[in-house]
């Protein structure tokens, strides 16, 4: 069967039933053990009609968690209305006289009423000191049958009534125990199971009392306030807590370190896939400076050889001589002509830049100005003058500069 949480007391735990026979006090002894695994109960070994606790200690290893549950003779039950908590000044009313000192008290509360049991510390510590002898650890006393309701959900109940080895329960219509009672002749008129497990009658007690133990942090069970006895089950609760908390908290640990380790990995591989995108980018910037400054270079280069682009010169040169005169003649062509006092200035060849200087001679000036007229109507031309007209006496006629600008 499923039990609901990831943490439970006891992971394993025996229910002794004891029943104390009226008259000759002959006792028989039923056993059940169980244990959690994987989140799910089960019962792990069941015996019936042990004759001693001595017999019972054969059956189970050293240091066995017990639940005790105890029946029959020695044992007072009553039922009163409900009763939160039973002291010396209410128990007069279970036992007249008494001293509620002697005794160890278990109130079952049910609905409306409460189901006192009373045993004398004196019995009960007989019990838990034979439990102790043989080498198991008691961690829990009750008295009577009512540890079973803790397990009413899983019985195959029919009807309201509950009868099994001797004892009946009568539930209301909202299953609360509406009375309670024992004769030695009830036995259960059906098999009976617990979920789909079967289960002999005389084992249902000692199972509730294994299985309330084993959920004792979960639920609250039906027990007899015994000092010693409720230490033992503190303690180990306690101790098992603690082993569950730490390897809540190792696994935790490595679940951590596993992402962080995930983490690290993955920031590697990223940081290793930037480096190289870094590596790429900076190879790529120095690949391009390289490229830009070897342009650079080549501009200077051909800027210093007066290089002009894609500009046909040749086809400028036919179009500028196509407009000229018949008397004038052409001596002279120079094409981004040197420039004499910037290259004295910066010691470096320097070019007009985009300049024509034609040289020639005409006998006059008119030509020369009708030529340079129509040179202006070219749409190319940015600019055309006469730089200098000078008559030679020697040649008989004029020479001239003409400069064009494009």
């Amino acid at each position: 069967m499923n039990i609901l949480g990831p943490y439970v007391s006891i992971t394993e735990a025996a229910g002794v039933s004891v029943h104390i026979q009226p008259g000759d006090g002959n006792t028989m002894i039923s056993a059940c053990s169980v244990a959690v695994h994987q989140n799910k109960l089960t019962i792990v070994k069941k015996l019936t009609d042990v004759h001693s606790i001595e017999e019972l200690g054969k059956h189970f290893h050293v240091k066995q968690a017990v639940a005790l549950n105890l029946t029959g003779k020695g044992i007072i039950q009553k039922k009163i209305e409900k009763t939160i908590q039973i002291d010396q000044s209410n128990f007069s009313s279970v036992l007249p006289n008494a001293v509620i000192d002697d005794f160890y008290v278990q109130n079952f509360i049910s609905g409306e009423h409460s189901f006192i049991s009373v045993i004398r510390r004196a019995d009960a510590d007989r019990w838990i000191n034979h439990l102790q002898k043989q080498g198991l650890e008691p961690m829990m006393l009750s008295l009577g049958a009512f540890p079973v309701q803790h397990i009413l959900s899983q019985i195959n109940v029919y009807g309201n009534e509950l009868i099994f080895n001797g004892h009946t329960i009568i539930l209301d219509e909202e299953s609360h125990w509406s009375d309670y009672k024992f004769k030695e002749s009830a036995v259960s008129p059906f098999p009976l199971k617990v979920e789909l497990e079967s289960i002999h009658e005389k084992l249902l007690l000692p199972y509730a009392a294994a299985f309330q133990m084993v959920l004792a942090d979960k639920i609250d069970p039906v027990r007899a306030a015994v000092l010693s006895v409720d230490s033992a089950l503190h303690k180990t609760v306690k101790k098992n807590k603690l082993k569950a908390q730490g390897f809540l908290i190792l696994c935790l640990a490595f679940v951590l370190l596993l992402i962080n380790f995930l983490l690290l990995s993955w920031l590697n591989s990223s940081n290793g896939q930037l480096t190289e995108q870094v590596s790429r980018s900076v190879q790529s910037t120095d690949d391009m400076h390289k490229i830009s400054d070897q342009l650079q270079q080549k501009e200077r280069l051909l800027k210093t050889l007066g290089w002009d682009g894609d500009i046909n010169k040749g086809g400028l040169m036919d179009q500028v001589a196509a407009l000229l005169p018949a008397d004038i003649t052409w001596n002279e062509v120079a094409i981004d002509p040197f420039d004499l006092s910037a290259t004295r200035v910066r010691k470096s060849i320097v070019f007009f830049n985009r300049r024509i200087r034609i040289a020639g001679n005409s006998e006059k000036i008119i030509p020369v100005n009708e030529w340079i007229a129509r040179i202006k109507t070219k749409r190319w031309v940015k600019n055309a003058q006469l730089d200098s007209y000078t008559f030679s006496s020697e040649l008989n006629t004029g020479q001239f500069v003409v400069l064009i600008d494009y």
